[in-house]
């Protein structure tokens, strides 16, 4: 599939006790709907072929040919169609009934998966009827040939390496040891889970959260296909909760108490890209496994997904998006921050903070951050040196902010205008004040970072830095300018993400004047300031030179995390932007982001210490040991090949 992803469903058919005739109809009736929709793999529920609630009726011979009978018509059925199908039925071997899931694709029956762990207590009593399946494959009779049966199967795709299926049954998952972590260790990529879980009061809540974590365990797919109505409700009622889950996000979830299909896309490349970086995964294990292969035409696949995405790609991975998660999130984010910053002033023994402020986004979070280690610390604010430093594309907006917001937070506030020294520099660099090139720009830039070195020997206190991850990522920082600090409280927060922290503590401080201030701040075009204003207004707007800092966000996330092919961004940029940047516009951006990132890792290789907030961070000494000279020609040349 293309780019990795691979569309599954869970589906819960409509069916009628002791009716596998009618049952087996349901069955291929879904599968076919799946195939329309693109479904590479369709998992069924536990028993659905009979159905669960059969009781002693699985003792009785005419219904167990029946179903066997009607798991060759559905495998026939599968034949010339895309996709693996699993489906749970009774199966007799060796004198004895087993609970299986039964794999199908091509016409074939791939394998058979006996439940491991049968319940036996309340309401369920499956030993009375079925017995626990064996590890080890056996292979069983099967129209005239053999099939493997045993819980240790893998269903290997000859064209996508990295899907790998396995299976469990119901009960399986609820145990402390579930046969799927053995499946996960030997290989696996994807489980699916033939169940029938009855619905009692809260037992929904449980459910989810048990499914999400076992695949975030295994870092895996996980599809559960839950049985539903049909089911006999003599004493229990089943209510079709389906589930699909990776490495822990839920992709889909089925309302309870309906038939029907799931569907979602799970990204495999992703799930190998996450399983390479966590070196506590081990490596596979498929001792006692045995591997059956399969077959998919996926470029048919393709072209029955018509480019339809069966998942939410978010164009803000940084930020939460439930408003109660976003407090909760920035709350913890900015404490993580504070107590980096608490830490480092206790060990160096200083109890005065230096740090410039310039009414910007950046040095406003840093201020704050700085006000709550200050807190926690018991210090008084007023030890908190916030300094302003106006020059030539100061403008009076957020200068009257910056000096707001200081006086606000209790802080010191000292006022340094840097003009005369700057051009005093300028002459003696022989610098002509009115090319306003790169020179012009950085030569502001250093000289407010000497005065706040000079500042903090001064007082005996440290630079908090200001600048953020996404600046160190497109190398938007002054070498040794404000790219230089003490300790950079804000190292590992994208842009993105900073005006959410502004806004949670203008939101939240309960301090009106405070508020405005912040309110102000976040309504300013995020800019250096390095260049004289026009009509008194900013003339220098960053995201106007280096483009959308939410759209190199999203380059950075998908990046740095996973790992992915250029190529493969940009296609998810398209969906996640849709109706806000057209193609040529990612494409553009998208460019600019490889080519900064890659030329300005030299300053990413010796930035200050910082605190790490969230998966994604770039410090030189454990989350991106990249060399500075690393070509970036690969990556480019794959941008210029996009479809």
């Amino acid at each position: 599939m293309r780019d990795g992803f691979f569309r599954v469903a869970a589906v819960t058919p409509k069916i009628r006790v002791a009716d596998p005739v009618y049952n087996g109809g349901q069955i291929c009736k879904w599968i076919e709907e799946g195939e329309k929709a693109g479904a590479g793999l369709m998992v069924f529920p536990e028993l659905c072929l009979t159905a669960y609630t059969c009781g002693d009726l699985f003792l009785q011979s005419p219904l167990l040919r029946s179903a066997k009978k009607q798991l060759q018509e559905i495998a026939l059925f599968t034949k010339g169609r895309q996709m693996l199908v699993l489906v749970g039925l009774p199966w007799e071997h060796g004198g004895k009934l087993y609970n299986v899931a039964a794999a199908l694709c091509g016409g074939r029956l791939l394998g058979l998966v006996p439940k491991t762990h049968l319940p036996n207590y309340s309401e369920f009593y499956e030993q009375r009827h079925f017995r626990a399946g064996m590890e080890t494959p056996v292979m069983v009779d099967w129209m005239g040939g053999e099939a493997p049966m045993g819980t240790n199967l893998l269903f290997r795709c000859r064209e996508l390496p990295e899907l790998v299926v396995a299976a469990e049954v119901c009960e399986d998952v609820w145990v402390p040891s579930p046969p799927s972590i053995r499946h996960g260790l030997a290989g696996a990529t994807v489980i699916a889970n033939c169940s029938a879980s009855d619905d009692l009061v809260g037992k929904d809540v449980y459910r989810n959260a048990l499914i999400s974590g076992q695949s975030a365990r295994l870092i895996c797919g996980y599809v559960y296909a839950n049985a539903g109505e049909g089911e006999s409700t003599q004493d229990l009622v089943f209510g079709g909760h389906n589930i699909i889950a990776e490495n822990g996000s839920m992709l889909a979830l089925s309302k309870r108490f309906t038939t029907g299909a799931v569907y979602a896309d799970l990204d495999l490349e992703r799930l190998q890209a996450e399983r390479q970086r966590a070196t506590t995964y081990p490596a596979q294990l498929g001792d006692g496994y045995v591997a059956v292969e399969f077959s998919l035409d996926t470029k048919a696949m393709e072209q029955r997904q018509q480019e339809k995405l069966f998942r939410f790609i978010d164009g803000r991975p940084f930020v939460p998006k439930d408003p109660a998660e976003r407090d909760k999130r920035c709350e913890e984010i900015i404490m993580i921050q504070a107590m980096g910053l608490k830490k480092r002033l206790e060990h160096t023994g200083c109890s005065r903070a230096v740090l410039g402020i310039s009414g910007g986004l950046d040095s406003t979070l840093a201020l704050l951050v700085t006000a709550r280690a200050f807190d926690l610390l018991g210090l008084d604010r007023g030890q908190i040196h916030a300094v302003t430093m106006p020059c030539f594309g100061t403008t009076d907006r957020t200068y009257q902010n910056a000096c707001r917001m200081a006086r606000q937070l209790g802080a010191s506030l000292t006022e340094v205008d840097i003009r005369k020294s700057v051009l005093q520099h300028f002459a003696d660099i022989g610098h002509d004040p009115s090319a306003h090139d790169v020179a012009y720009e950085n030569g502001q830039a250093r000289e407010r970072t000497q005065v706040l070195m000079d500042l903090a020997n001064q007082v005996n206190g440290l630079v908090v830095g200001t600048g953020d991850m996404s600046e160190l990522a497109l190398g938007w920082a002054t070498y040794n300018g404000d790219h230089m600090s003490m300790y950079g409280v804000n190292a590992s927060v994208p842009k993105t993400l900073v005006r959410h922290l502004v806004r949670y503590y203008a939101d939240s401080c309960g301090e009106k004047l405070l508020q405005e201030v912040l309110m102000d701040v976040l309504d300013t075009p995020v800019s250096p300031e390095l260049l004289p204003p026009e009509d008194g207004a900013i003339s220098q707007k960053t995201e106007d030179l280096v483009g959308p800092y939410e759209l190199h966000d999203f380059f950075l996330y998908y990046m740095l995390r996973f790992g992915y092919m250029p190529s493969k961004i940009y296609r998810m940029a398209l969906r996640a932007f849709e109706g806000e940047y057209d193609g040529e516009t990612i494409e553009k951006w998208l460019g600019v982001f490889y080519r900064r990132f890659f030329s300005q890792q030299f300053k990413r290789s010796c930035i200050p210490d910082g605190p790490k907030v969230g998966s994604v961070a770039m410090s030189p000494r454990g989350d991106l040991r990249m060399p500075s000279d690393a070509a970036r020609t690969v990556w480019l040349e794959d941008l210029e090949h996009l479809q």
